[in-house]
């Protein structure tokens, strides 16, 4: 207890016995103080490419529905999507320059394939033979990575061709043999993939790039009169295509609404294929 004079008389002051560094600290103290950082997850766990999701579903979906479901679907299916994983995972860790941090998920991406693949193999091993179809695209794919040129035009149509190629191999995982109406429909998928890989360009990375607009409209023009060797319905669902790949890109759009899009037109070129 201190003792302090004032013209009034002697005041009592209250003062505390603690020494300051002892007193509980205020809210404002307490904000200041540095929080440990969070470990946060490494990259690479999962895809942001929404399309490409699309890209996998769909070309697998049409080639178990004409060909029939057999057990080893089951494998092949996982097996291509936990593949895909790998694929991405490694690519974003070769755009990285093979920073430590990206590696977990390519380790364990690799790891899981390995198994469902030699799965596959030993259920069909048949279908081996289709492996090596993959190798172009997927390398392509890769060094584009490691050039960081992913969402260029060449990559794009890479990705393309090896998704669609699922078709054929899923068809002949039914134990179909593959003809020449396995190939058409793979190509009508091929043909619309390409299409949305422009397209989406427009509406997105490249909304001011005459030459980018002029090559999607003509492009969808072109895969809508080849349809006219398929099936009306593929025409008409080329032809809305074409459409909307001549005026959607004037209007802005979020990536959110142009995905939502492409699951629609992704439906309907699977049942215009289905029906053929």
């Amino acid at each position: 207890m201190a003792v302090a004079r004032t013209s009034r008389g002697p005041e009592r002051v209250q003062t505390s016995a603690r020494p300051a560094a002892a007193r509980p600290a205020t809210a404002q103290a307490r904000a200041e103080r540095p929080h440990p950082k969070k470990k946060r997850r490494s990259p690479g766990w999962v895809p942001n490419q929404h399309g490409a999701w699309a890209m996998l579903a769909a070309p697998l979906l049409v080639g178990i529905a004409m060909g029939g479901p057999a057990w080893v679907h089951l494998p092949l299916t996982a097996f291509w999507f936990v593949g895909y994983f790998a694929f991405y995972a490694t690519g974003l860790w070769l755009k990285s320059r093979r920073k430590a941090r990206y590696l977990p998920p390519v380790r364990a991406y690799a790891l899981a394939a390995a198994p469902l693949g030699l799965l596959t193999a030993a259920m069909r091993p048949d279908l081996v033979r289709w492996a090596p179809l993959f190798v172009l695209p997927m390398g392509v794919g890769l060094a584009a990575y490691h050039l960081r040129k992913e969402r260029s035009l060449l990559s794009g149509l890479a990705t393309t061709a090896g998704s669609t190629l699922m078709t054929p191999v899923a068809y002949a995982a039914g134990g179909g043999s593959v003809d020449r109406h396995v190939w058409l429909v793979t190509a009508v998928l091929a043909a619309y993939f390409v299409g949305t890989v422009l397209y989406v360009k427009t509406m997105i990375r490249e909304h001011d790039s005459a030459v980018h607009y002029w090559l999607s409209v003509g492009f969808h023009c072109a895969a809508t009169v080849a349809m006219l060797l398929a099936t009306p319905l593929l025409v008409l669902v080329f032809a809305a295509l074409a459409v909307r790949a001549a005026v959607l890109p004037a209007f802005e759009a979020t990536p959110k609404a142009v995905g939502i899009g492409e699951i629609a037109a992704t439906v309907a070129v699977m049942a215009g294929v289905l029906a053929w």
